[in-house]
């Protein structure tokens, strides 16, 4: 399932308050419902990396992004309607990202190697979107009928994909194991990095990891 095509039922619209909301000075009036959406997904983050999912009330999240709680009920309609909204756009950066970590050299194990690195920096900075996500996926995994899960590491497979199929462009080289395998093999080496860095923050055990498995990747790959 790709989160990204997920669809929730719409609903109206509260009617705006006469005005606007006054918040800040009367800036918050001036929001188009776009920004505050963007507010509101940052501010849920934040929550979600500081404090943990249980901690993030459509309150809390409101009063995190500088908004009255009833800005909030304009934008979204429920909580599990924004952790949605916030899984599909940090899936849509993850995978722009993804190609752009590709970093070109003459040598086809230095491409995989510094881009690996390069793809690891996404990931871990900043540190706190990485304890987020995996915030998100505990939740995902309690309510199995929002779909989130699947469709997390659908998209995290799908960056993998990308970033797979870059390398190769740019290095003329074919992979001699078929690409959804190392994929799926990218995310699983990534995401159990991830998870032990945030318990270690070594960085150094983190990157003898990724050259280790750019070695193996490079076993995986072939000039055409």
């Amino acid at each position: 399932m790709d989160v990204r095509k997920m669809r929730v039922t719409p609903r109206p619209r509260p009617p705006r308050p006469p005005g606007g909301e006054r918040h800040g000075g009367g800036c918050m009036s001036r929001l188009a419902v776009a920004d505050r959406r963007a507010l509101l997904l940052a501010a849920a983050s934040r929550i979600i990396a500081r404090d943990g999912i249980a901690e993030m009330t459509t309150r809390a999240i409101a009063n995190e992004a500088g908004m009255p709680q009833g800005a909030f009920h304009y934008c979204f309609r429920s909580k599990d309607e924004l952790l949605v909204e916030l899984m599909r756009a940090t899936i849509d950066d993850l995978v722009t990202r993804s190609s752009a970590a590709v970093t070109t050299s003459t040598d086809v194990h230095e491409t995989i190697r510094m881009s690996l690195r390069g793809l690891w920096q996404n990931v871990v900075d900043p540190a706190d979107k990485q304890l987020a996500l995996y915030e998100l996926t505990t939740y995902a995994l309690r309510n199995p009928d929002l779909g989130l899960a699947e469709a997390q590491y659908h998209g995290y497979t799908l960056a993998a994909t990308r970033f797979l199929e870059t390398v190769a462009e740019r290095t003329l080289i074919e992979w001699t194991v078929p690409v959804p395998t190392l994929a799926r093999l990218l995310v699983s080496v990534v995401d159990g990095l991830g998870l032990n860095w945030l318990a270690d923050r070594d960085d150094d055990a983190a990157h003898a990891v990724l050259d280790t498995f750019a070695r193996q990747l490079t076993g995986c790959a072939v000039g055409r």
